[in-house]
């Protein structure tokens, strides 16, 4: 998992037990202080999927390859423009028109376990 500074959120023991993370010692986790660090190791940037709900593409329409990024923004805000308007791969989630948006955790676990079933990674 990569993370890049600000969180909105702190990582320390207190937070991560209170929020139920006991997996977090098992997560190989590296953290950037910010977006332009963290693409100078991104080895190919077209590579890159961001995820956002104003994006037309499904993410069910992506060959994903071992490698692979999936980026996710906030749950409140999502991406910011900046980010956006660095790469061209956004993805969408397809959903009805009466729900506005699925949660963070929904997302990701839409989109990680369509990209793991294509690479065949176990879990």
């Amino acid at each position: 998992m990569h993370l890049i500074h600000p969180f909105g959120f702190l990582i320390d023991d207190k937070n991560l037990k209170r929020s139920g993370l006991d997996y977090w010692v098992h997560l190989d986790v590296t953290e950037y202080e910010n977006v332009d660090e963290w693409m100078k190791n991104i080895p190919d940037l077209s590579r890159v999927f961001l995820m956002s709900s104003h994006a037309e593409k499904s993410y069910l329409e992506i060959d994903f390859q071992d490698g692979d990024w999936l980026v996710f923004g906030k749950e409140s805000v999502g991406l910011s423009k900046d980010v956006l308007d660095r790469f061209e791969n956004h993805l969408t989630i397809p959903m009805s028109k009466l729900i506005r948006s699925f949660n963070i955790a929904n997302s990701v676990a839409f989109v990680v376990g369509e990209a793991k079933r294509q690479i065949g990674l176990k879990i």
